[in-house]
């Protein structure tokens, strides 16, 4: 991406060169040498060419050297003016000053301008030979005209180019601030459930006092497998970061991967009971929030309802997806079912066009659901 914007700025500041070099060799054709030919072999001459190399040198140079591209230019057609060997109207000038309010308006304002302005009068009164193009007065006119309206029009368009700009910098921050909170969802998701996997297994390995040694090592293996594959998400996840979405997508868990999340719990010794009936089309995103959402409520259970019970149960309905988790546990006080945890999954949610609730049961229980679109919310 980055060596494209650099050749498109290439090209840009290539098509920009060449308008300014077609502009500098019209206004020196138009106003600075049929003057400077009237004078032919005298100082007079000389000096004309030297000024109206400068002219055009500040004309190719207008938007690398903008603050001083204007009054280079400016100086040398007064100068010329009043030698008369030059019956620009200031036009120069304003090509240049154009670029100058776009770039510096804010820091030059209206500084620059008055300068201009002045320079204008002193060229059209003191400078201007009476007959070209009308008389001193139409070329004042001109030139008050072309300056202005440069300036105004360098202004106006250096304002909507700053509001666009600062629209794409909001939009990037608000990008950064989504990213960072898919980030701390992820590894919440994949490290929690992990740890909670971990910690189950051995709370069982700990109460297996007369186990024989090849119980103790499948229950070490257990654990081991879990870490290294809460290591493996971390490394998909860091992969994810540092690359494109689409060439991650692939690596992101799915409805088909809930049957061995629920072996992984059960292998824990949670008590699981699956009623899985997957769609027979759903968006890769809803798929993912499914996912996760049953990924963190078994989590919960596991920190929460140790020993308990629980139900997972997905199947479509019209035209959404129902994912509710079930446990017999103690249930949750309300004031402590706003963890990370949950939030995590009310976002996913909503990002997905869904929602999420979750209660305790009228007599023992905590109940989680899900309503997703099995189509992504446009």
């Amino acid at each position: 991406m980055g060596r494209a914007s650099g050749e498109g700025g290439t090209a840009v500041g290539l098509r920009r060169l060449l308008v300014d070099a077609a502009a500098a060799s019209v206004n020196v054709g138009v106003f600075w040498l049929p003057p400077i030919t009237d004078v032919a072999g005298t100082w007079r001459s000389a000096a004309g060419l030297v000024l109206a190399a400068v002219t055009a040198a500040a004309v190719l140079l207008r938007w690398r050297l903008p603050v001083f591209a204007a009054p280079a230019a400016g100086a040398a057609t007064v100068a010329a003016s009043l030698l008369g060997v030059c019956q620009d109207p200031m036009l120069a000038t304003a090509w240049c000053s154009y670029a100058l309010a776009l770039t510096h308006a804010s820091r030059v304002r209206w500084f620059m301008l008055v300068v201009a302005g002045t320079v204008a009068v002193l060229a059209a009164v003191t400078g201007v030979p009476q007959g070209s193009l009308g008389g001193s007065g139409q070329r004042l006119v001109i030139a008050a005209a072309a300056l202005s309206g440069s300036w105004l029009l360098g202004v106006a368009v250096g304002r909507q180019l700053e509001s666009v700009a600062e629209t794409e910098r909001a939009r990037a921050a608000e990008h950064a601030v989504r990213v960072q909170l898919d980030v701390a969802r992820d590894v919440h998701d994949v490290v929690g459930h992990a740890l909670a996997l971990i910690s189950a297994e051995a709370g069982v390995t700990r109460g297996l006092s007369n186990a024989r040694e090849q119980e103790l090592r499948d229950a070490l293996a257990g654990i081991e497998g879990h870490a290294r594959s809460a290591l493996e998400d971390v490394q998909s996840l860091v992969c994810s970061l540092r690359a494109d979405r689409a060439d991650t997508a692939a690596l992101e868990p799915g409805i088909s991967q809930l049957p061995a999340l629920v072996g992984a719990m059960r292998a824990a010794g949670v008590r699981v009971d699956a009623r899985i009936a997957a769609p027979s089309q759903v968006d890769e995103a809803v798929a993912v929030v499914a996912f996760r959402i049953v990924q963190e409520a078994l989590s919960n259970v596991v920190r929460h309802a140790a020993g308990a019970a629980c139900t997972v149960e997905l199947h479509p309905d019209g035209e959404m997806l129902v994912v509710r988790v079930r446990d017999d546990g103690p249930g949750t006080e309300e004031e402590g079912v706003s963890g990370f945890g949950l939030r995590g999954m009310r976002e996913r949610a909503r990002l997905a066009g869904g929602t999420v609730a979750w209660r305790n049961m009228p007599r023992r229980g905590f109940e989680v659901e899900a309503r997703l679109p099995l189509g992504r919310a446009g």
